[in-house]
């Protein structure tokens, strides 16, 4: 599994989205570090395909799926949860996304995630 942790210099919500993806992974029991991305530039957010700072690729995709046809935003990111817009992903967001990343080697023994 690969985990991306994109964001730009001076975001306020990256420490905090960090901090609750470090937490959802120990959770999870996932051995797997996190590839930190500073993105500094329009276009190293069209390259990387960033959706706003923070945002979280798993195995190269946002976590947020419904986004993925959206275009690379060089700016800051809101996340719609329970308790209304964010900038910090819903802790649930990240579950799923891992649990899908996790899936196929799963269903599919001996393939590596």
């Amino acid at each position: 599994m690969k985990i991306r942790f994109l964001y730009f210099e001076g975001c306020p919500n990256s420490r905090p989205a960090l901090e609750r993806l470090e937490t959802v992974i120990r959770e999870a029991g996932i051995d797997c570090p996190i590839e930190m991305v500073e993105v500094i530039s329009p276009g190293q957010a069209v390259r990387e395909r960033f959706l706003g700072s923070p945002s979280i690729q798993v195995n190269g995709r946002d976590i947020e799926s419904a986004r993925a046809e959206d275009p690379p935003f060089f700016g800051c990111r809101v996340y719609l949860g329970d308790h209304g817009p964010s900038g910090i992903p819903p802790a649930e967001l990240i579950r799923s996304a891992l649990r899908e990343a996790l899936e196929p080697s799963l269903s599919h023994p001996g393939r590596e995630a």
